[in-house]
């Protein structure tokens, strides 16, 4: 039978906005992935990055484009081979995994070999803003057990230092995304080792992230914008301590996990983040959640409204996908 694709796009309100060092954001934009085989349907979303040279539209003419090989019979295994790692192969590659769930009738966690999932805690995001801001933000999240502090450069010591004060008992990791630099890293780095930071995430632009094996890390460092896929480890074996994994980067689930296990191999830590989407491009993630050391999927509490029927929190506890959501 036939498989046919579509590609289509939506616009999520952010609750309140969202602020990190490259700017602000109102809405999450995300385009979904929809493959169709008579009576079964598979959908993949993903979250198209302007850091990364992304567009809304580039992605969906990239996905769209993909359209007469899928219904010649491209598959999930083709599809890693004829698309590069980004965004539209991970709304594609999910889907794909999707798919074969409900044509099989087999959740996408035994097709991958997994053992059945289980519930786990995510991290809770406060967006950068000022030492009050941030405070006030924090207070109401204190009772949250890992918080995740959005850090942007200038100022950052007074920033985590109100956070902390803010929240006493949480634990606590902090994102810079990419907005340190060599000569200000070491004072950052004792502002958050005085807070009690556990992990610290890309303090350094991916492009001058090099001095990092020449800078002491008394607090374990993260790669996010310097890592996309498997291939970038060997490279960042001496400079970086941890890596967060996201599916926008490595182009889907497929790729998701064949990092997950080289990472392992190369005893770095993990971390399983997202960008800002729905429930439906959280869902793939928690499959990879389940060998992770830190969980950042926490997208959908930062939504104004969310998919129905989405991922079910309890505060940061979040439960697996059931099968009408994905997988």
């Amino acid at each position: 039978m036939t498989v046919t694709l579509e590609v289509t796009t939506d616009s999520w309100p952010i609750a309140g906005g969202f602020a990190i060092a490259r700017g602000a954001r109102t809405h999450a934009h995300v385009v979904v992935a929809t493959l169709s085989e008579g009576p079964h349907v598979g959908r993949g979303e993903c979250v198209p990055y302007a850091r990364y040279g992304e567009t809304v539209e580039g992605v969906m003419a990239e996905i769209a484009a993909l359209a007469p090989d899928v219904a010649r019979g491209l598959g999930r295994a083709e599809l890693q081979a004829g698309m590069p790692a980004g965004a539209a192969r991970n709304a594609l590659d999910c889907a794909f995994w999707d798919l074969e769930a409900k044509r099989s009738a087999t959740p996408a966690w035994r097709l991958a070999d997994l053992p059945a999932l289980e519930a786990c805690d995510t991290a809770f995001t406060i967006s950068l803003g000022t030492p009050e801001k941030m405070a006030a933000d924090t207070a109401r999240a204190a009772a949250r057990p890992l918080l995740k502090i959005k850090l942007g450069g200038p100022g950052d010591p007074a920033r985590i230092a109100a956070v902390r004060a803010a929240a006493p008992e949480a634990r606590l990791i902090v994102d810079a995304n990419e907005a340190w630099s060599a000569e200000s890293f070491a004072e950052n780095m004792a502002a958050c080792a005085a807070a009690r930071v556990e992990l610290i995430e890309q303090p350094l632009p991916a492009d001058a992230d090099s001095v990092l094996a020449e800078l002491a890390r008394p607090i374990p460092v993260c790669a996010d914008e310097s890592l996309h896929t498997s291939a970038d480890l060997e490279r960042l074996a001496p400079l970086y301590d941890a890596v967060n994994i996201k599916l926008d980067k490595t182009g889907g689930l497929t790729g998701a996990l064949d990092l997950l296990q080289a990472a392992r191999a190369r005893d770095f830590k993990v971390m399983v983040g997202c960008m800002l989407g729905t429930s439906l491009a959280m869902a793939p993630a928690v499959l990879v959640a389940q060998g992770a050391d830190y969980v950042d999927l926490d997208a959908p509490l930062l939504l104004e409204t969310d998919r129905a029927p989405g991922l079910r929190f309890e505060g940061s506890r979040l439960f697996p996908p059931t099968a009408e959501l994905w997988g």
